[in-house]
Order: structure tokens, then C-alpha cells, then sequence
């Protein structure tokens, strides 16, 4: 697009996460005045504290399997992949002075492993090229004559451009800025938007009082759970999570997540398999509980021949009937096949993200809405969802890209219809 096209176009971008900068900085190399405004006191809040314990930027499996992650939002998401993928972004954070390294899950970071350095290189380049930061102006949709409303510590502020990008994430996190309230400002216009629901969240169980008590705050480490849902798709995966006040949390049960969700929302509830020693075949581990155990305690015997102690035999003794732990081949079945029952997921502010938003549908190729010419979505506000492990940043810095070029797109269409 020439510079001519877009000189004196003005773009107002509502939110300060990696979609939001990202559309800045599209827009402003091509000659735009972006102004970018955030409720929040500074941007990249919920950037910076997903960064805390290394951030996790990408990953560097294969990219059918990547796509893959994107469940049945793959058909959307993948352009925008295909235009700014994981090795895109590797090498656009390279141009911002920070390196890079995959580690041994296949996960890529930030040599430095945090998030800051790389945000304050960024904000310095978008500031280089202009955008102006409009902090702790919180969007509260439009006038009559079509001017935003933003609320500041002034007052109400109305503000005119030629197009918009919403990157107002979605309703996870809400002291970091993501509290959904744009959702009734869009519905207010008609626009197609999908419950928020929690995402890469844990779930409740209902502990007794004595296990909760003991247990919570316990990692249970070296499991396989599998899970099967309604439509008979079954998922296996290996890992570790955490025992709550409640019920589970951790990287295991957040790979499950969403199927997980679904299920207890069609369902009621959902059961997971445990398998408390991976690696042992149930011939072995039947034949080893069958072994004589004479003065010693049971705990003492699975501990002995199973290595199973701590919270795992205290698991057991939560979900197995007293009278199974004299029947060696029920008790092993149980190790093998442990069955726990999740009965809802936690509420959405305590999700590390959330399905749901503006729905595709309700947008063009350029993710423009298409009932409000000029105004584009990006980010997790939009109706996907991923599971952690890069998936969830690097489609939402490739969403915030392909906004910004969707609304030069747009941009030029008009030009030219004049």
C-alpha cells in the first residue's frame, strides 16, 4: 500500500496486549497514525506475568501438529499462521535484540526467559514510529455520532479515527485488564459474540475434608490420564498436575482442558483415568500386590513394591473402596485405571485464558466486523481457543498482524472507491 494512500489515516487501537501491539506496528510501518489506547496504568500486563516463570513465546513442533492445536478454529487461525508462524515470530523477536532457544519439551523462550526485556525493546520501536500510548482509558463503546467513548481520570473522552482494532483479550486475568466488558458493548450493536468460558483452567472434585487437608498443594508427578469424550475420541497424555483445595490444576489437566469443559457442560461431569505407575504393565503390578506382605501396612507394602506413597496412596484411599485393597487384581486395576470425577471447572477469572468471544462468523477475511465497517478484531477476544505451551501467544501476535493489514486492506478499498 503507498504511503499517499493512508496519509493522515488515523487507527485507534483499544487494548495494549501482543494483538493490540502487534496491529500497531503493522499499521504505523505504513505510514499510519495509531494511537493506542488501555485501560490499564501500562501495557502488557497479562504479557509480562505470563512471562514470570519463562516465557513461553512458541514451539517448535511440526506445523500440521501445531495447527492441530487450534481444534476446530483451525480453518481460521491457519492463515494467519501460515502468514506469521512460530519461526516468523522467532525471528521478528530476534530483530528486537533478544535471542532465543527451544528447550527439551520442544518449547521456545527468551534466552533470558523473561518478558520484560522484549516488551520495553518493543514499545521503544513502536514509540520510534509514532504510536502514541493512551493509558488508563478504559473503552466504553460509542456516541451517536460514532465517536469512541473512552473514561479517564479527566473524564469522558470522545475520539474520532478512520478505523478501529479491538485487542481487548478476553476474560480471564480481569485485575490485569482481561474482564470481558466489551462483550455487551459489541452485543449492543448486534455483533455475534460467544460465551466466555473458562480455558486452561483446573477443575473441582470435592475432597473429603481429610484428603484436602493433607493433600492440597501436592504435586502428583509421573501420571498418564486418559480421557474419552462423548463422541468416543479418546486422549492420552503423560505428565504432572496439582492436587488443590478443590480439586486439580497444572499443565496436565490444562492439555485437557477444553474437552474437559465441553464435557461437564453436556454432561455434568467428566472422568479421567489415572494410571498411578506408568510403565507397569497390570500383570505386574497384580502380581506384585499379591506378594505376601505379613506384619507390614498396606501403605507400606504399595509403597514397597510400587513406589506409591504420599499422595498417590492417599488418592487411592479417596477413590477406592475400602474393600478393594484386600483384592489385588481390583486395587491394580484401580493404580492402572484410577477413575476421578471432575465436576466443574473453575470460574473464569482464575483461567489462564478463555474460550468464546466475537465469532468468525460476525467477521470478514480481513477480521473486520462485517455489520461495522472500519472496526477489526484481533486477539483472544475472538472465538478460539489453545492450550498453553506458545500455542496462545503466537496466535495472538499473528491475529494482531493480520488485523493491521486487514485494515490497510480496508484502507485501500476506499481509497479507491473514491
Amino acid at each position: 500500500m503507498s504511503p499517499d494512500s493512508v496519509h493522515a489515516r488515523s487507527v485507534a487501537v483499544i487494548g495494549g496486549g501482543p494483538a493490540g501491539l502487534m496491529a500497531a506496528e503493522i499499521l504505523s510501518q505504513h505510514g499510519v497514525r495509531v494511537d493506542l489506547y488501555d485501560a490499564m496504568p501500562s501495557v502488557g500486563r497479562k504479557f509480562l506475568l505470563a512471562g514470570k516463570g519463562g516465557l513461553n513465546l512458541t514451539h517448535s513442533e511440526t506445523s500440521d501438529l501445531f495447527l492441530s492445536r487450534y481444534g476446530a478454529r483451525r480453518a481460521q487461525i491457519e492463515p494467519w499462521l501460515e502468514a506469521f508462524g512460530p519461526e516468523a515470530l522467532r525471528q521478528w523477536v530476534h530483530g528486537l535484540g533478544v535471542e532465543t532457544f527451544v528447550g527439551t519439551s520442544g518449547r521456545v523462550f527468551p534466552t533470558e526467559m523473561k518478558a520484560a526485556p522484549l516488551l520495553r525493546a518493543w514499545l521503544h520501536r513502536l514509540r520510534e514510529a509514532g504510536v502514541r500510548f493512551h493509558m488508563r482509558h478504559g473503552w466504553r463503546g460509542w456516541n451517536e455520532d460514532g465517536a469512541l467513548r473512552f473514561s479517564t481520570p479527566e473524564g469522558e473522552l470522545s475520539v474520532h479515527s478512520d478505523a478501529v482494532v479491538l485487542a481487548l483479550g478476553g476474560g480471564s486475568w480481569a485485575r490485569l485488564g482481561s474482564n470481558g466488558a466489551w462483550v455487551p458493548l459489541l452485543a449492543q450493536r448486534g455483533v455475534p459474540v460467544a460465551a466466555l468460558r473458562p480455558s486452561n483452567c483446573g477443575f473441582d472434585i470435592g475432597w473429603s475434608e481429610h484428603f484436602r487437608t493433607r493433600f492440597a498443594g501436592h504435586p502428583l508427578k509421573s501420571v498418564v490420564v486418559t480421557f474419552t469424550d462423548q463422541e468416543g475420541v479418546t486422549v492420552r497424555k503423560q505428565g504432572e498436575f496439582m492436587v488443590t483445595a478443590t480439586g486439580v490444576e497444572g499443565s496436565l489437566i490444562y492439555a485437557l482442558s477444553a474437552g474437559l469443559r465441553d464435557e461437564i457442560e453436556s454432561a455434568g461431569a467428566a472422568v479421567i483415568y489415572l494410571d498411578l505407575v506408568p510403565g507397569r504393565e497390570l500383570s505386574y503390578v497384580i502380581a506384585e500386590l499379591a506378594r505376601p506382605r505379613g506384619s507390614r501396612s498396606m501403605s507400606s507394602h504399595l509403597q514397597s513394591r510400587l513406589g506409591i506413597k504420599g499422595v498417590k496412596a492417599g488418592l487411592l484411599r479417596e477413590c477406592v473402596p475400602a474393600q478393594d485393597f484386600a483384592d489385588p487384581a481390583r486395587l491394580g486395576a484401580a493404580i492402572k485405571a484410577l477413575p476421578v470425577r471432575l465436576i466443574a471447572p473453575r470460574p473464569l477469572d482464575e483461567a489462564i485464558s478463555s474460550a468464546g468471544g466475537v465469532t468468525f462468523e460476525a467477521l470478514d477475511e480481513r477480521l473486520m466486523i462485517r455489520s461495522l465497517p472500519g472496526v477489526f478484531c484481533a486477539g483472544e477476544m475472538l472465538d478460539w481457543e489453545a492450550p498453553t505451551g506458545g500455542y496462545l501467544l503466537t496466535a495472538c501476535f499473528a491475529s494482531g498482524r493480520a488485523a493491521g493489514l486487514g485494515v490497510l486492506a480496508w484502507f485501500e478499498g476506499e481509497t479507491q472507491k473514491l
